[in-house]
């Protein structure tokens, strides 16, 4: 779980250090449609107990010690447990990826996920299918009155900063959707579904203290019990005005069809 943190925090400081370094590249036009004109993937070095990180480089796209279970979660947005039918090594073999989008201009969250989708699909061989699966889920729904989020200052087509690390996270021109996919990726045991129906991005912090469900039953509290955030649960309802459900909800899986290690770069 440290491991999956670091990618976690890795992926959002790099797009907002792009966002807001005026002398970064211009953003790609929404709905441009791009793939890694060129791309390196070589069997990570390290050890599987270092922790793996996603980030930008200018326009450079690194990830370091990662699996390709990693890689499928962040290129579709999907907890571990949506991955049906992998082999092993698709969780523990780990790789050092590079790669260079097409022509000029950065991408934004969609776009990059989009380029490591075509990656995964021409280097790995992943194919798969989409199922309904009925699974022990979070859902993140509308509270009872109305929400306490404030609509974002940035342009909506800027790039995202979704920065989540223990007890908190930070969203900058971020959705509802973006706090579900952070949780599931780092926090949560399970998927966690928005079912809020919104789609306005929002400048927002969430502080909360973890359970030991959470970060992988780390404990990392410190200070006097009375002066730390409320569980998480009351958290999303007194900070966001939003409610955080436990339920089996019908959740997308992706069952692998057929997946090979790397082709030679």
């Amino acid at each position: 779980m440290k491991r999956l943190l670091a990618l976690a925090l890795a992926v959002s400081f790099a797009t907002t250090s792009a966002m807001q370094d005026p002398n970064a590249p211009p953003t790609l036009p929404t709905g441009t449609d791009r793939a890694f004109e060129v791309a390196t993937i070589k069997p990570s070095q390290r050890t599987t107990d270092q922790p793996g990180t996603f980030r930008l480089n200018g326009r450079t796209f690194i990830m370091a010690n990662t699996s390709l279970r990693d890689l499928i979660k962040f290129a579709y947005g999907v907890h571990a447990s949506q991955i049906v039918n992998a082999p092993e090594w698709v969780a523990i073999n780990r790789y050092d990826v590079e790669g260079v989008p097409e022509g000029a201009g950065l991408p934004n969250e969609l776009q990059l996920k989009r380029m490591l989708q075509k990656l995964l699909a021409d280097r790995f061989r992943l194919t798969f299918h989409r199922e309904q699966r009925d699974l022990a889920a979070f859902v993140i729904v509308l509270g009872n009155g109305p929400p306490k989020l404030t609509p974002t200052k940035a342009d909506r087509n800027s790039l995202t900063r979704s920065a989540i690390s223990f007890g908190r996270y930070e969203g900058m021109n971020a959705t509802i959707t973006h706090l579900a996919n952070a949780l599931q990726g780092v926090a949560m045991d399970r998927p966690v579904v928005d079912h809020t129906g919104m789609t306005e991005h929002f400048d927002f912090t969430l502080e909360w203290t973890p359970d030991l469900s959470q970060f992988g039953g780390r404990d990392l509290t410190t200070g006097p019990e009375r002066n730390r955030p409320p569980a998480l649960s009351t958290a999303i309802q007194e900070q966001l005005g939003l409610r955080l459900e436990s339920r089996r909800v019908a959740v997308e899986a992706l069952v692998i069809d057929a997946v090979e290690g790397p082709s030679e770069n």
